[in-house]
């Protein structure tokens, strides 16, 4: 892969293979070379090489996880982000064959500020910096990354570039045109990008009890792993499909993924929802699910200062009144009133979940219709689990619909 570009969907075909499953040894980078990061707005950060040579731009978002970066890091609702982490301490457990959530890294760039020197796990088979190196993905470390959290917090997030190798002898005003050329986030239609070129069926595990018809706007693996566990077949589907798609896997309920980009651009996948509500088939949305349910239900959805991203993310669960640490990673969300019930085409909906942070929504629960949605991550493989049991949650309303355990 070309490292001087950011890695996008058209690159993925030539990200290298998994290693074999054995220690590669100590990719320590010691006598690293110089490397600058530019925001938008002008200001830089100096530090050293983490990961590949080159350049790359992007969306600067901050994650608060103190672990799991490997599934952070081949999440594709990361596509053409540039993860900063706040945790100062990055690379210590390495990288494994296990617990990546895709096939690829999909961030776009790297930011830490005090890489492991080497990997400590007995799950490891490389080290950090290798893969990133691998992948052809862009990194820096050594700087001040609790600043540059701090700026985002205060600005919020907006384009960054980080450079290496010959390009950062290039003037400051050179390097933020780079920046300022690269695409925003608002606008941004991406779910085509990360999506599966086909479907593809996971088989339920033990007796086969429904069947799922998963879209897949950027779906992580954990997810049809959990549906798998509760048997069901889940048929993982294109972003394009039709729901003369759904109708022809035979499928008991419908699942919508988290995904990357603006979930304003999604008119298709909103358009196919509103058929999926209008058969009152049971539905389950997670993330930009959770965004496009919004938007099928007739609300609006709008861009947050600097989202939400990291794996303690603390959110009310109304119906129960039970507070969930959660999994989350989006930078957009709905726009729906908090209290009471809204009367929509497709009958009451309620707020379901709020986030204790900053009061936005995280859940949507239609009252007349079995639909539901959540902002977050119930499948979140790092932990924590608090939200596994939406899953379940999922498989009731197939039950009910079916009139069967």
């Amino acid at each position: 892969m070309n490292p001087s570009l950011p890695v996008t969907a058209e690159t993925a075909a030539s990200t290298p293979s998994a290693p074999s499953p054995q220690p590669t040894g100590d990719l320590t980078f010691r006598h690293r070379g110089p490397a600058i990061l530019v925001l938008e707005d002008g200001r830089a950060f100096r530090g050293d090489v983490y990961g590949a040579v080159g350049q790359t731009v992007g969306e600067a978002v901050f994650s608060t996880g103190m672990s799991g970066y490997q599934e952070t890091l081949t999440d594709p609702s990361y596509h053409r982000q540039v993860i900063v982490m706040t945790a100062p301490h990055i690379g210590n457990t390495g990288v494994n064959d296990e617990d990546s959530e895709s096939a690829r890294i999909w961030a776009a760039g790297y930011v830490v500020r005090d890489p492991a020197i080497r990997p400590s796990s007995w799950r490891a088979r490389r080290s950090l910096e290798a893969e990133l190196a691998g992948a052809g993905v862009v990194g820096i470390s050594g700087i001040d990354t609790r600043a540059l959290t701090r700026h985002l917090r205060e600005r919020g997030a907006m384009r960054v570039g980080i450079f290496s190798g010959t390009l950062v002898a290039e003037s400051p005003d050179s390097l933020l045109e780079r920046v300022l050329s690269a695409p925003q986030m608002s606008g941004a239609a991406l779910a085509g990008e990360v999506t599966t070129a086909r479907s593809y069926v996971v088989p339920a595990v033990g007796r086969k009890r429904y069947t799922v018809a998963a879209l897949d706007l950027g779906i992580k693996a954990r997810t049809p792993a959990h549906l798998a566990e509760r048997g069901i077949e889940v048929h993982v589907l294109p972003a394009t499909s039709t729901f003369a798609d759904i109708q022809a896997v035979g499928a008991d309920g419908v699942f919508f993924s988290n995904g990357p980009g603006d979930p304003a651009t999604a008119d298709h996948e909103v358009a196919l929802l509103r058929e999926v509500l209008t058969a009152r088939m049971p539905f389950f949305g997670i993330c930009f699910g959770n965004q496009l349910l919004g938007r099928a239900l007739g609300f609006g959805t709008y861009k947050l200062k600097y989202g939400h991203r990291g794996i303690n993310q603390p959110v009310l669960d109304r119906r129960t009144g039970t507070v969930e640490v959660t999994a989350q990673n989006h930078g957009f969300a709905v726009d729906a009133p908090l209290e009471g019930e809204t009367d929509t085409a497709y009958g009451r909906v309620r707020v379901s979940h709020i986030g204790l942070n900053d009061n936005v929504v995280e859940g949507l629960e239609c009252v007349d219709i079995p639909a539901f949605s959540v902002q977050y991550h119930p499948e979140a493989a790092a932990g924590p689990h608090d939200s596994e049991h939406l899953f379940d949650r999922f498989v009731e309303l197939m039950s009910t619909a079916k009139g069967r355990p």
